[in-house]
């Protein structure tokens, strides 16, 4: 089958409808086995205070979701259209991958990491791949090709997988409470942000580094318990400053037509 660009020709069919309880199910093993795991810590969420905390609570249930999405675009045989993106966007989108790549690199708390040692530092840049892995492939791959091979718009794959990939971050409401609602919206407009970078960089792997750098450089910031780490706020006012950018450029996003040039 290919509809609108997307190959499928040698792979399975995944409704719309099945795509969702896929996500329901990765949710529940993620979330369940950090339950399980995590069972008698005190764990914050994406606040890892120690190395025991951190594979219990993180890696371990990353790992294991991470694997359950390989296996997944293996059995449906959509390597092809999941690794790679063939609807470039205009070359000044690059802003929101440099902006994004840039702000996580000032926002890290080195100190802190320095502070908790080589190996819960190292151990928590593996973690963050394995959720920029686990998630990219996920929404910004599984998702984006769903939508695109049941002939939707380019702006409904936009929109639906990026709805899709922040409700699927509102489970946090059950631990964290009201105060989660501020992380369904960021991760939605951080979500949209990932979209556009698959598409300016033809593929998922860009969107997997960033993805990874943007969860290290926030998380390094928790890991010191009761204390506030105020360069944070930078990623909040990034995240503004791209949004308006984009918001205002919303009509210079795709490709000019070969005739309008």
């Amino acid at each position: 089958m290919r509809r609108q660009g997307v190959d499928l020709t040698r792979g399975r069919r995944l409704s719309v409808a099945a795509f969702i309880g896929l996500v329901a199910a990765y949710l529940v093993v993620l979330h369940g086995l950090a339950l399980a795991l995590s069972s008698g810590l005190r764990t914050r969420y994406a606040a890892p205070g120690s190395l025991n905390e951190m594979w219990r609570a993180i890696t371990v249930p990353e790992v294991v979701s991470v694997v359950l999405v390989l296996a997944v675009i293996s059995w449906l045989r959509w390597w092809p259209p999941v690794l790679r993106d063939d609807r470039p966007v205009q070359r000044w989108v690059a802003v929101v991958p440099i902006g994004m790549a840039a702000c996580a690199l000032v926002v890290t708390d080195y100190g802190a990491l320095a502070d908790k040692g080589a190996a819960f530092t190292s151990t928590l840049l593996f973690t963050a791949l394995l959720i920029g892995v686990g998630e990219e492939l996920m929404f910004r791959g599984l998702g984006v090709t769903v939508f695109r091979s049941r002939g939707f718009t380019e702006g409904k794959v936009a929109l639906w997988s990026t709805v899709i990939f922040a409700l699927a971050h509102a489970t946090n409401l059950l631990t964290e409470g009201g105060g989660a609602f501020a992380q369904v919206l960021t991760t939605m407009v951080a979500g949209y942000f990932l979209y556009l970078i698959r598409r300016r960089s033809g593929g998922i792997a860009l969107p997997v580094v960033i993805h990874a750098m943007w969860d290290f450089s926030l998380i390094s910031g928790q890991v010191i318990p009761g204390r506030v780490y105020l360069p944070a706020l930078l990623a909040i006012v990034t995240m503004v400053v791209l949004a308006i950018i984009v918001l205002v450029r919303r009509h210079h996003i795709e490709p000019v037509p070969a005739g309008q040039r």
